[in-house]
């Protein structure tokens, strides 16, 4: 019953930030974005804000030569400032008006997939605002299984579900979706995740920023099985640009995985964990700096012994 109310509470004050939100226009969000981002920044313990971690991240990723403290203040006003998107475009982008703020890069390529008689398993990251990436799919009519973990709270789960499914997307729980995914593929339907997350010690490393990281193979194992091309996507916010325009959304690489032959698993893994890179150097400050993502590391000898265990997993029988 405790628990039962708090996430009742809870739910209450999001939803009254929500209706906050909803009644502002998009000038207002970011002006109090950059003031929340400076009170998480400036006035709260850093040991609360994860600062050591993020600092950490930044100076392995792009060097010592950064900024690493305007860095991550600008990261946290990104992350207020998606927060708010989310909330504000839910109700106010359509098919209609999308022009007004958003421009494409590549679409072709990714339109010719989701057209092709292949699935398409779309990657994105941690970056830019990786909701709208998804979203916008589903306003053309290209309905994606996004695998997502579900949120603890089940009021907050509801809003967060009906909010990817308003534009005919499904929610697939990242725990235990195996089976739901293997389905979509069989049947040319298409899945969205998020492919930067640290996989553990039973990963793949791969090289980002030029540091290995334990990155999942399932990605890339269900798309050799099952012919699925891979569209590396994402949406980044225009900052300081000339222009209307508020994102950029695009199609950062589309890795046709029946053109490749050697070391196929390895190959796709590091060729989509590229991609992402390219796109977090092009808006450094549009990334989640927080989570950990060179965490596990690797042992001695561990990518022979990797390589050599791949086929005995059971979606590349």
């Amino acid at each position: 019953m405790a628990r039962r109310i708090r996430h009742l509470l809870e739910f209450a004050v999001f939803r009254t930030i929500v209706a906050m939100v909803h009644a502002m226009p998009m000038w207002a969000i970011d002006i109090g974005s950059t003031f929340a981002a400076f009170c998480v920044h400036r006035l709260l313990p850093r040991r609360i804000t994860r600062h050591a971690v993020a600092a950490e991240n930044i100076r392995q990723a792009l060097g010592h030569e950064v900024d690493v403290d305007r860095m991550i203040g600008r990261m946290w006003r990104h992350l207020f400032q998606t927060i708010g998107e989310v909330m504000h475009l839910r109700r106010r982008l359509t098919r209609n008006n999308f022009r007004r703020l958003i421009r494409f890069r590549n679409q072709q390529q990714a339109v010719s997939a989701l057209l092709s008689d292949r699935p398409v398993i779309l990657i994105s990251g941690h970056v830019g605002n990786w909701e709208l990436a998804v979203w916008i799919f589903g306003v053309f009519g290209f309905s994606m299984g996004v695998v997502a973990r579900r949120l603890d709270n089940p009021f907050l789960d509801r809003f967060f579900l009906d909010f990817r499914s308003d534009t005919g997307h499904d929610l697939l729980d990242k725990n235990g979706a195996s089976n739901e995914m293997i389905e979509r593929l069989e049947s040319n339907r298409h899945l969205a995740m998020l492919g930067d997350q640290d996989a553990g010690t039973h990963g793949l490393f791969v090289n980002f920023f030029g540091h290995p990281a334990s990155t999942f193979k399932s990605i890339a194992l269900l798309a050799l099985r099952h012919r699925a091309l891979i569209c590396v996507g994402y949406a980044i916010r225009l900052d300081g640009e000339d222009g209307p325009e508020r994102f950029e959304i695009g199609c950062e690489e589309l890795i046709d995985t029946e053109l490749i032959d050697d070391d196929p698993v390895r190959t796709v893994t590091q060729a989509y964990t590229s991609a992402l890179e390219r796109i977090v150097r092009r808006a450094p400050e549009q990334y989640f700096w927080l989570h950990r993502r060179w965490k596990t590391k690797p042992r001695p000898g561990q990518r022979r012994s990797r390589r050599a265990r791949t086929g005995s997993l059971p979606w590349a029988a």
